[in-house]
């Protein structure tokens, strides 16, 4: 099995990690923030999520039987769509400026984004993040992950309606003409 585009995962994800803490320190002064309840609602399904993704191959069968044939094409493209997800989050990331917030909130000034990934879809870093998850999926290939990555869906699926939420009562009209021709999350579909 490829050994280089496994370390091209895990490579990826180690950047997203060092390139969104330090981003983190250069954002708006937070005029809005979510209560920690409500933020419960999206942080239990991607914690569950991300724990099967990456660890899932230790659970006992069912959870740990692989779906996905280990072979160098498949990793080769893992590793692929990997760099693309992360390249889309860094995009993203880039051109949301100082406006971005790893929880539901409004910043000082606010502005809706409506220029570069923003164009495709509505909340870009999280395709960007399925788009990694899946390929850390392809990567180790097992069932658990696979449940791994509906959890995560679903996770950024309640998060973007709160995000939302909040960007129409500030941008009323703005956010619904937006809304109207960008899909959420899957560029064309949804």
């Amino acid at each position: 099995m490829d050994p280089l585009a496994k370390n091209i995962i895990g490579a990826c994800w180690g950047a997203f990690c060092v390139v969104w803490v330090l981003a983190a320190l250069f954002t708006k002064r937070t005029v809005y923030h979510e209560s920690g309840a409500r933020r419960l609602r999206y942080m239990i399904p991607i914690v569950f999520g991300w724990f099967l993704v990456f660890r899932g191959y230790r659970l006992p069968p069912p959870f740990n039987i692989h779906i996905i044939p280990q072979t160098d094409a498949t990793l080769v493209a893992a590793a692929i769509l990997c760099l693309c997800g992360l390249g889309f989050c860094f995009w993203a990331r880039a051109v949301l400026g100082r406006n971005w917030s790893g929880t539901v909130t409004l910043k000082e000034n606010h502005e809706l984004i409506v220029r570069g990934p923003y164009r495709l879809v509505r909340h870009p870093i999280y395709t960007g993040l399925l788009a990694m998850l899946i390929a850390t999926w392809i990567e180790h290939g097992h069932i658990a992950g696979m449940i791994g990555l509906v959890l995560a869906f679903a996770s950024f699926w309640i998060k973007s309606n709160n995000e939302e939420e909040v960007m129409r009562k500030q941008f009323p009209d703005q956010y619904a003409a937006y809304a109207e021709r960008v899909k959420r999350i899957i560029p064309f579909l949804l």
